[in-house]
């Protein structure tokens, strides 16, 4: 029998149980998140409201400056609005989609880690 009274554990038990403890642990911790690649849904956001208004501000600036130098004040400057808006509506969605196909590629990274740590313990 051991030198320990009964109510006190086996201290060679106890380390080898914080060793599996430790190693469960380990293998059910998610993976590490990319910080610097991950953008927040405020950054996004605002990306999206700067690209529309630029557009807008650069289409007006564009037709502004056209009317002022042909003399036709509101033609040029209405029209160009129009044409920054629907660029602006363009660069928006486009950067929405490559936002999307972004976080499809980091969902399905994973999804292939989980699957591999899912492999390794069958």
């Amino acid at each position: 029998m051991s030198d320990l009274p009964p109510d006190e554990p086996d201290p060679k038990r106890l380390a080898a149980l914080e060793k599996k403890l430790a190693a469960v642990r380990k293998a059910q911790e998610p993976p590490p998140r990319r910080v610097d690649h991950h953008l927040s849904q405020a950054n996004m956001a605002w990306r999206m409201v700067v690209e529309m208004v630029s557009g807008l501000g650069i289409g007006f600036g564009i037709g502004l400056g056209l009317d002022a130098l042909f003399g036709t004040m509101p033609i040029f400057m209405v029209l160009f609005t129009m044409l920054g808006f629907a660029a602006g509506v363009k660069v928006m969605l486009r950067s929405a989609k490559e936002m999307n196909e972004d976080r499809a590629a980091e969902q399905a990274e994973t999804l292939s880690v989980a699957d591999e740590e899912d492999d390794r313990r069958d």
